[in-house]
């Protein structure tokens, strides 16, 4: 094949249509098949190699198929990656998750009285109202606001949590 300007741009608009198509129904996506297309071109531009006129189709079309086949491998190596990346990153916040739970059960055994405790327990590991809470411990709603209050200030400060 000549390599002259003229004849690589003829032989661009000639093939380019079918080298499109192919690429296309590998990728499935517009943007892929054209730069798997121009990659393909961009490296017989650069190689020049030597390919009989009447081969030169099959050529184009078998570069082409190599270059979409280089492209879906790619993708899978990158969804791959980004699926361990995701459970690299999962297992790490559980273990933040994990870590902060157990410095919060902490903060509330050596931060807090009895009576704390347990206003804090029945409110929010039973889900009872305020009502229900100071009717449970004989004390008033007021009184177990202010549990709550005063508890959780400790353990913000404790945790140095902003408000």
């Amino acid at each position: 094949m000549n390599y002259s300007k003229q004849e690589f741009e003829r032989l661009f608009k000639d093939s380019y249509p079918h080298m499109y198509r192919m690429a296309f129904s590998m990728v499935e996506n517009a943007d892929d098949a054209k730069d798997a297309v121009h990659q393909v071109f961009a490296q017989i531009w650069r190689s020049k190699p030597r390919v009989a006129d009447d081969s030169i189709r099959g050529y184009l079309l078998a570069a082409t198929r190599n270059q979409c086949l280089h492209l879906l491998r790619s993708r899978q190596l990158q969804r791959q990656m980004e699926k361990e990346l995701q459970q690299d990153i999962a297992a790490s916040e559980d273990e933040e998750h994990e870590e902060l739970l157990q410095q919060l059960q902490q903060v509330i055994d050596n931060n807090l009285t009895e009576q704390d405790r347990r206003v804090l327990s029945l409110h929010y590991d039973e889900e009872m109202t305020y009502a229900e809470t100071a009717t449970v411990l004989g004390i008033s709603a007021s009184a177990v606001n202010k549990h709550i209050t005063r508890s959780l200030a400790k353990i913000r400060k404790s945790l140095k949590i902003a408000k």
